[in-house]
């Protein structure tokens, strides 16, 4: 099949900036022109056109008014200008705009290393675009699925700082589910940035997520539609109106455990709910019964026995949302219709990731306190330091394992000295086939017999009690008296 003969070509490009309106006003003059082949001679000829005639076929003129931090959407039929559009935009931006194709990509490094000046600004980076997964932080690009490797790019794209972010074939390699999540936290992020977006594609499904302020519809020849809206931000993705909350198994868990970064392991379940779209299981939370102290608490309650602690209080043990599904809020939807169905009336969270994103806060938790890891344990993040670790990959078994081989016997000598002197009870109870309080010799000569494997899960309970971890509570409101 041949490709199709019609080249576009500007003839015109103006930009102008109304200052009342705070916009620039894009005036664009077009045309096409059929390649001239000695079939189209024939064909000219055949219907009595000159070769001028036969080349020339529409020319378009038109203004598209947008500042500097509007969400555009160029949308249309294959071969109608779009790209041509888009592109002389970019032309006349210059150094201003960033197009996605344009960003550098290094392919065979961590995601990590390539991303943000430090590991903090890395992370948050790509948490933003919903890489947020631990175990996609040490993936090179490579390693990523279509999907992931677009988010990635919008990473870089956000790390650029440019004002006016481009692009063209917007999410058309992607399945129509990821490209509308992609959409949604497009505009979301750009919005909060306050930044310029302009996106073309043929796809016409992605209007509601990317909520656009302009809307350019492109057909062939002079046909074109201009539309300005509000600029509203999406309220939510479009996915989510499809999704409903019920009640869930332990099979659920285990089906999306993998996706967790403390794994499969949990306190015995008093109550699990399912989060799920038509027969796609979108994520999981469990609640269980709490244990007998916990930091914050003290705060909250007075102190109770373990048979009304029962009765009053659960805990979430775990939440689990499919990567797919991340950074639309889910966590959120999935706590918050579930907090009622606890069975007890007031339910606590102790975690890490409240630190980072406001999930639970979103669902009607309130943050009460939050932990600073123990000074014993300072201490052996401190060696670990000197030996070249990185703190934030302590979770990650390769890595360590990796940096453990390493090690020459007085490095070994000097890290397993930490853990001498640093005796805290996890570390006790993993040499001790989980009697923390068995003699300081037996432990001693553990230590002392361990090889990397046993270390390295030492390190990786290290790598827990580093961490910052939120106290969030919630309780059932008292239901309103009302006299007679």
């Amino acid at each position: 099949m041949r490709r199709r003969r019609e080249v576009f070509r500007i003839r015109q490009f103006r930009r102008t900036y109304d200052r009342a309106a705070g916009k620039f006003a894009f005036d664009i003059s077009y045309e096409t022109r059929a390649q001239v082949t000695p079939r189209s001679v024939v064909v000219a000829e055949a219907f009595g056109l000159g070769i001028d005639e036969a080349q020339k076929f529409k020319v378009l003129d038109a203004v598209i008014k947008i500042s500097p931090t509007d969400i555009v959407y160029i949308s249309g039929d294959s071969g109608s200008g779009k790209s041509v559009l888009l592109h002389a935009i970019r032309a006349d931006l210059g150094g201003e705009a960033v197009d996605l194709s344009e960003v550098a990509i290094d392919a065979d490094k961590p995601l990590i290393e390539t991303v943000g000046a430090t590991v903090g600004e890395g992370l948050e980076l790509l948490s933003k675009v919903g890489l947020n997964d631990a175990f996609l932080f040490l993936r090179t690009y490579n390693q990523l699925s279509d999907g992931q490797k677009y988010r990635y790019r919008i990473a870089k794209l956000i790390e650029s700082g440019k004002q006016w972010w481009l692009m063209d074939e917007f999410a058309a390699c992607l399945d129509r589910d990821t490209a509308k999540i992609i959409a949604f936290n497009l505009q979301k992020i750009a919005r909060q940035q306050g930044k310029a977006v302009i996106a073309a594609t043929t796809h016409s499904d992605l209007f509601e997520d990317l909520a656009p302020s302009v809307h350019v519809h492109k057909r062939f020849g002079e046909e074109i539609q201009i539309k300005y809206f509000h600029g509203k931000p999406a309220a939510e993705c479009s996915l989510i109106r499809e999704m409903r909350v019920e009640q869930g198994t332990m099979e659920d868990w285990r089906r999306l455990s993998r996706f967790h970064y403390r794994g499969h392991r949990t306190a015995a379940p008093r109550r699990i709910f399912r989060l799920v779209r038509g027969d796609e299981l979108c994520g999981v939370v469990v609640y269980s019964y709490p244990p007998p102290r916990c930091f914050g608490r003290r705060l909250v309650l007075p102190n109770l026995s373990i048979e009304e602690l029962n009765r009053q209080l659960s805990i979430i043990s775990r939440v689990v949302i499919h990567p797919k599904y991340r950074t639309i809020g889910l966590g959120a939807k999935l706590i918050g219709e579930t907090l009622p169905l606890a069975g007890t009336p007031c339910v606590e969270l102790i975690a890490v990731m409240p630190k980072y994103s406001p999930f639970a806060e979103k669902a009607g938790m309130q943050k009460i306190a939050q932990q600073q890891s123990g000074g014993s344990v300072v201490e052996v993040s401190k060696t670990l330091s000197q030996l070249g670790f990185d703190l934030h990959f302590l979770g990650s078994e390769s890595y360590v394992r990796g940096k453990l081989d390493g090690l020459n016997p007085q490095q070994m000598r000097q890290l397993k000295e930490a853990f001498v002197k640093n005796k805290h009870l996890r570390f006790r109870q993993e040499l001790l086939c989980g009697q923390p309080f068995g003699k300081t010799s037996d432990y001693l000569r553990s230590l002392e017999n361990a090889d990397n494997a046993k270390v390295a899960k030492l390190i990786k309970i290290a790598g827990v009690l580093m961490q910052t971890k939120v106290y969030l509570f919630w309780k059932k409101a008292p239901v309103p008296q009302f006299s007679n």
